[in-house]
C-alpha cells in the first residue's frame, strides 16, 4: 500500500474511534505495521506525532459536540473522550487558551468571527430561516476518488482546480464533486484542518484513492451563493440548527455536494450534508 494512502486510513480509524483509549500499539497493530517505522512515516506526512494528533482532534472534537450538544454536561463530554472533568478543563483550556465553560458560553453567541480574515465576522440567521431551507433527506452510498488535504480551508477553490484538471478524464455527465470535511475552523487551528476533495466514480473502477462515503439519513441545508459566504451558511447551520433541531450528528464529517459551479464569477449552488439521527 502506497505511504499515503496508508496514513489517510489510519486518520479514518483513529476519527472513527476518538471515543476510544487509542494508542501506537493499537494502531500499528490494526494495520500491521512496525510502531517505529509508522511512527516516523505518521509525522512526515502529517507533521505530527502520532500522540499529538489524537489528544488534538479528541479535544477539537469535544469542543464540536459542546456546540452541537448544549444538552450534554461538559463532565458527560469530558468522560466520552477519556477525561475527568478536572484533567479535561485543564487539557481544554491550554490548547484553546479559553476554559470549557467560557468556550460554550461563546456557542452560544448568534455572530461568528471569520477566521481567514481577521477582524471580520458574520451573523447568522434564526433557526426558523435556516430551517426552512432543510429537508431530512435518505441518500446513497457515493463511491468516490479523493484526494485528502491537511491546511487551511481558504485555499479549497485552488486544491478543486488541480484535482479536477488532473482527473478529467473521469468526469462525466452525471459526475458529483463531493467535499468531505472533519474539522470546523472556527475550532480547530486553520493549519491543520482535514478534509477530502472528491468526485464520484463507477464502485467497479480499478484505482487507488477510491473510498465508500455512507449514506443514511441526513439533514441537507440547500445553498445557492457566492464562495465568500459558504463559511457564514455552514457555520449558520451547525452554530444554530442543529443544537436547536431534535437530532443528533452521528458521523465525525459532514458533505459538500456541488450541483454547479461558476468559477468565473465565484457562485455556486450546493447542498451541506449532515449525518443524522
Amino acid at each position: 500500500m502506497e505511504r499515503k494512502e496508508l496514513i489517510n486510513q489510519v486518520i479514518d480509524y483513529i476519527m472513527w474511534n476518538l471515543d476510544e483509549e487509542l494508542t501506537l500499539d493499537d494502531i500499528s497493530n490494526q494495520f500491521h505495521f512496525s510502531k517505529y517505522h509508522f511512527s516516523r512515516i505518521f509525522k512526515e506526512e502529517t507533521g505530527e506525532s502520532v500522540y499529538a494528533f489524537i489528544k488534538r482532534c479528541k479535544i477539537d472534537q469535544s469542543a464540536i459536540d459542546m456546540k452541537l450538544n448544549p444538552k450534554k454536561t461538559i463532565t458527560e463530554i469530558a468522560s466520552n473522550y477519556g477525561y475527568t472533568s478536572s484533567n479535561y478543563s485543564s487539557v481544554f483550556s491550554q490548547h484553546h487558551n479559553i476554559s470549557p465553560v467560557k468556550f460554550r458560553q461563546s456557542t452560544m453567541n448568534t455572530s461568528q468571527e471569520i477566521p481567514f480574515h481577521a477582524g471580520q465576522s458574520v451573523k447568522f440567521k434564526t433557526f426558523e430561516d435556516y430551517n426552512a431551507c432543510i429537508r431530512i433527506e435518505k441518500m446513497d452510498d457515493f463511491f468516490v476518488l479523493y484526494e485528502r488535504h491537511i491546511g487551511n480551508y481558504i485555499e479549497l477553490a485552488q486544491n478543486w482546480r488541480k484535482f479536477l484538471d488532473k482527473n478529467k478524464s473521469h468526469f462525466k455527465e452525471k459526475t458529483l464533486l463531493l467535499e468531505r470535511f472533519y474539522h470546523d475552523p472556527s475550532i480547530t487551528d486553520l493549519s491543520q484542518c482535514i478534509y477530502d476533495i472528491c468526485m464520484t466514480i463507477d464502485p467497479s473502477a480499478d484505482m487507488d484513492n477510491v473510498t465508500k462515503i455512507e449514506g443514511g439519513k441526513w439533514a441537507v441545508y440547500h445553498y445557492s451563493g457566492h464562495i465568500k459566504d459558504i463559511f457564514e451558511a455552514l457555520q449558520g447551520v451547525f452554530s444554530i440548527w442543529v443544537p436547536k433541531s431534535n437530532y443528533e450528528m452521528v458521523k465525525r464529517y459532514g458533505i459538500n455536494v456541488y450541483h454547479h459551479i461558476d468559477w468565473d464569477n465565484s457562485y455556486v449552488v450546493m447542498s451541506l450534508c449532515i449525518p443524522i439521527r
